[in-house]
């Protein structure tokens, strides 16, 4: 069934006048009155009742006009929802995050997409950078903000939005912690708390590697997937720990953050946007373009 033939059904049945109803439909009365003809014979029964009085709506034409009416209804959400998803306007967007870039990079991201593009429903879903990666290439995630370095699946693309130091938290009560100025190499013989392998795997090489350029490998005393927890139980005494730099937001009173003089670049570290190009949509690219107009001017 042709929807232009239930919008002219809907148009005379709400103006009872073939003259008025092609006019509202711009188009000339005999093809109206054909169409609708048409209309009737592929229904089997008909719809209006012709006479001297005007045109009159049957028992079939009132039954059918409210469902008419619906259908319309919805073919037209569906046109609109299928061009706003075609331009980025409208659909869903699902995006994983890391927990550390809640603090600053999302926010700010979040927030102006919403208000430059109310209609997309967007689905946030925290994890690892690991898992976001994984995700990614299994098209469970649109998009991802997550820790680099991170290794990465064969395609997918990344844009640095941030890239900081690691800074040194250690307890307050720590022997070293009164000292002025500290450098890495100080902490040769420092229980480290670490980032896990399986889940941390980007953060835990970029501290091994920092502490290797400085001339050892930090002794290990206990591992963590999330920032947070190795704060925690820095904060518990248990060891001293490098943490983004982003992350003395975390203020506690048990906790002392330095600076380390002797940081090498190279061990710098950062925050990423993350996405498949195979399964690239138009709200992908709204959302990098965004960020990258964010971070990067």
């Amino acid at each position: 069934m042709d929807f232009r033939h239930l919008q002219q059904f809907v148009v005379l049945a709400e103006t009872l006048n073939f003259r008025r109803a092609a006019e509202k439909l711009h188009m000339s009365q005999p093809p109206l009155s054909v169409s609708i003809r048409k209309l009737e014979t592929e229904l089997g029964v008909p719809l209006f009742t012709r006479g001297k009085d005007g045109v009159q709506l049957t028992e079939s034409g009132e039954a059918a006009l409210a469902d008419a009416r619906r259908a319309l209804f919805h073919a037209t959400q569906f046109r609109q929802a299928a061009v706003a998803a075609s331009t980025g306007e409208g659909g869903k967007l699902r995006v994983g995050f890391v927990g550390s870039v809640t603090h600053f990079v999302l926010p700010r991201i979040l927030a102006q997409f919403r208000r430059r593009y109310p209609g997309v429903q967007l689905i946030l879903q925290e994890g690892t950078s690991i898992r976001i990666m994984e995700q990614l290439q299994d098209e469970a995630l649109d998009v991802g903000v997550v820790r680099i370095p991170v290794s990465s699946h064969t395609g997918t693309r990344m844009l640095v939005l941030q890239t900081e130091q690691f800074v040194l938290a250690m307890p307050k009560a720590h022997p070293l912690a009164q000292k002025p100025s500290l450098k890495l190499k100080d902490l040769s013989r420092e229980g480290f708390i670490l980032y896990t392998a399986a889940s941390a795997a980007g953060l835990r090489m970029a501290s091994i590697h920092a502490c290797q350029l400085r001339g050892f490998t930090p002794r290990v005393v206990q591992e963590a997937v999330q920032v947070q927890t190795v704060l925690s139980l820095v904060e518990a005494g248990l060891g001293v720990a490098l943490v983004p730099s982003i992350n003395r937001r975390f203020a506690s009173t048990q906790i002392l953050y330095k600076t380390l003089s002797d940081f090498p670049d190279s061990a710098s570290i950062g925050i990423s946007l993350a996405w498949n190009p195979h399964t690239e949509m138009a709200s992908i690219r709204n959302f990098r373009d965004l960020a990258e107009s964010l971070f990067k001017s």
